[in-house]
């Protein structure tokens, strides 16, 4: 009889001790995603302020002005990229993590370019060279937030739902606002620069842009701040409200969605939209999202010679079935 209650007391301590681990490591791995999220999230703000001053570079005074509010954004970028390489990192999410600190370093490489070379792009002598040298750390930030949301995020996402761990969905918004800004002429143009051979393409003068007023699957309006409900088989179609906010007709208008941390994701494409006048896109997705809680981006993609594109995109919380 003593050495059955041995026994058990045993059992009952080792079952502790595992109960004990698993919390352990469930608590550090949802520490290690906030953590990932609040640093991507100040990451792109970063990158937001960066194009903001590219944009406005041409109103903003001298180059050697514009330069120092990039190394501003150089300096805290650098603070990004050194808590991420001091955060602790739970051993199943070093792959992920990787991918992560990869990311941020391209960031910051690409910032630091762009100081380097806004001056000479800014100037009344600039070349073509100067704004394909601008073009090509502009690259970096595509390539960027394509490790992070293509490499990173799935492979953090496989190790919480491999172990178990319930975690908010991560922060998956990117640093390059508009593939276009990798685009030598679409660069000149935000810059206010007339290089022969880099602006191919001219804005119209006036207001460019849209806002993305609602997003609806089946008629059924999706809702901020609220978790929305869906089916994932099949891959639903989302109805992108949006409205043409400028005094400039606009065309080949791209339409996207994306559910973060996967590689599903669907775009379309609106032939002309009318200034003032509101149009619809239907996106249908790649594939089935993944089962549980997701976060869905539904966005405009910007045009040229759009300034604000802080109502381009939308993000809701979807739990497909």
């Amino acid at each position: 009889m003593a050495i059955i209650v041995v026994i058990i007391v045993i059992v009952l301590v080792a079952v502790l001790v595992h109960g004990c681990q698993v919390n352990a490591t469930n608590s550090a791995l949802q520490d290690y995603t906030n953590s990932v999220s609040s640093l991507n999230q100040q990451s792109v703000a970063n990158g937001k302020q960066l194009f903001t001053q590219l944009s406005q570079a041409s109103s903003s005074g001298s180059g050697t002005s514009v330069q120092h509010e990039i190394n501003q954004v150089l300096n805290d970028e650098k603070n990004v990229y050194k808590k991420a390489m001091e955060a602790s990192v739970p051993d199943q999410v070093k792959t992920g993590n990787t991918y992560f600190l990869n990311a941020l370093k391209m960031r910051v490489d690409g910032v630091s370019g762009i100081a380097d070379e806004i001056q000479p792009a800014l100037s009344s002598n600039a070349t073509e060279a100067n704004v394909n040298a601008l073009a090509a750390e502009t690259a970096r930030f595509y390539a960027s937030d394509v490790v992070y949301k293509d490499y990173a995020l799935p492979q953090i996402y496989s190790a919480l739902h491999s172990a178990g761990t319930r975690f908010s969905p991560i922060n998956g918004d990117q640093f390059l606002p508009n593939v276009q800004w990798v685009l030598p002429s679409f660069l000149a143009s935000e810059l206010g620069v007339n290089v022969p051979g880099a602006q191919s393409t001219k804005v119209a003068p006036g207001l460019h842009g849209h806002s993305l007023t609602s997003v609806s699957v089946n008629g059924t309006t999706l809702q901020t701040g609220a978790t929305n409900t869906l089916a994932s088989s099949p891959p639903p179609s989302f109805t992108l409200d949006f409205n043409n906010g400028g005094t400039n007709n606009e065309h080949n208008v791209k339409c996207k969605v994306s559910i973060n941390g996967s590689s599903v994701s669907g775009t379309a494409t609106v032939p002309e939209t009318f200034a003032g006048k509101n149009a619809t896109c239907t996106v249908k997705l790649n594939a089935a999202p993944p089962a549980g809680t997701q976060s869905v981006v539904a966005t405009i993609e910007p045009v040229p010679g759009e300034k604000n594109k802080d109502n381009n995109t939308i993000t809701y919380t979807v739990t497909f079935q």
